[in-house]
């Protein structure tokens, strides 16, 4: 059982704001975005650009093996 106090960590925990706070000062001081030339997740833009080509490059390997197909 602890039978002592020491008031000092428990005003450095109250001075630190919370998680919330700290997330919306560190908005507040980022640059305003420029129109047209941002994507707002980079991980979900390589995600994006991949499965667009993926799309595209099945559809011609589709289109190629059809007109294979059709010319025996």
């Amino acid at each position: 059982m602890i039978t002592h106090f020491n008031p000092g960590t428990v005003m450095a925990r109250q001075k630190r704001k919370t998680l919330e706070e700290r997330i919306a000062d560190r908005q507040a001081q980022r640059p305003a975005l420029k129109e047209g030339s941002h994507f707002e997740h980079g991980p979900a833009k390589f995600v994006f650009i991949f499965l667009v080509v993926l799309v595209a490059m099945i559809h011609i390997v589709g289109l190629t093996v059809l007109m294979a197909l059709d010319s025996v």
